[in-house]
């Protein structure tokens, strides 16, 4: 019997990042799940450490799948340029750390990474600065890996998600406010954790083998229908 695929999956403690893991784990992968605090079943790293990030990456001789996904908001507080630092360093400068240091593992894997963009990458959002600046700047650096790392067979693609209900988010969006976000949905409901498998699972399969630098966007048709 082979031996399972490897995956990576980061902020796999809350969110979405639970549902990620529980969809990798169903499809045969072999599921790194860390986050920044240890749980059950979750390994501690926080992307900010260079000398963890780099630990974790030496450990693996072969990657098949990163999948970033951790990430943070503070919405309103992210007016303050502190804060907004904060973010950024998270977002982007950690998701960026874990790229470089899994790249040799990828690369002889010939593996793929997915991360975890956000709708407010196209719309922006004024009550977060740093989130929305940060998802925008996730979209192009999908990009900008995805031309670089060609050479190494190492795919790299983005996923934009939009209202996912989460243990975090339930209860805001069963809220009159929340029922209202929903009515902006074509579909005409919010999305559920499984329905991202079929797209992150798409971009790390060989069904995905020609796809590189998009970024898919899986919100029930909400930003069409705002630009419509």
């Amino acid at each position: 019997m082979s031996e399972k695929p490897t995956a990576i999956i980061t902020g796999a403690a809350g969110g979405m990042g639970i549902g990620l893991v529980a969809g990798f784990r169903a499809a045969g992968y072999d599921v790194i799940a860390v986050d920044r605090t240890a749980a059950a079943g979750i390994t501690a790293l926080d992307v900010r450490d260079e000398a963890a990030v780099s630990s974790l990456a030496a450990s693996l001789d072969r990657l098949a799948v990163l999948i970033n996904a951790a990430g943070i908001i503070r919405r309103r507080e992210e007016y303050d340029p502190a804060v907004f630092a904060e973010v950024m360093a998270v977002n982007v400068t950690g998701m960026m750390r874990l790229c470089v240091a899994c790249r040799p593992a990828l690369a002889r894997a010939g593996g793929a990474i997915v991360n975890i963009a956000s709708l407010y990458a196209l719309t922006g959002a004024p009550h977060a600065p740093a989130y929305s600046a940060s998802k925008g700047a996730v979209v192009n650096l999908s990009k900008s890996l995805a031309i670089e790392w060609a050479k190494d067979g190492i795919r790299v693609n983005a996923i934009a998600p939009g209202w996912i209900v989460t243990e975090l988010n339930r209860d805001y969006l069963m809220s009159e406010q929340g029922q209202a976000l929903k009515r902006e949905i074509p579909i005409g409901r919010f999305g559920e954790e499984r329905d991202l498998d079929g797209p992150l699972l798409l971009l790390v399969s060989d069904a995905g083998r020609f796809v590189t630098g998009t970024t898919i966007v899986a919100d029930g048709g909400q930003v069409v229908a705002l630009r419509g």
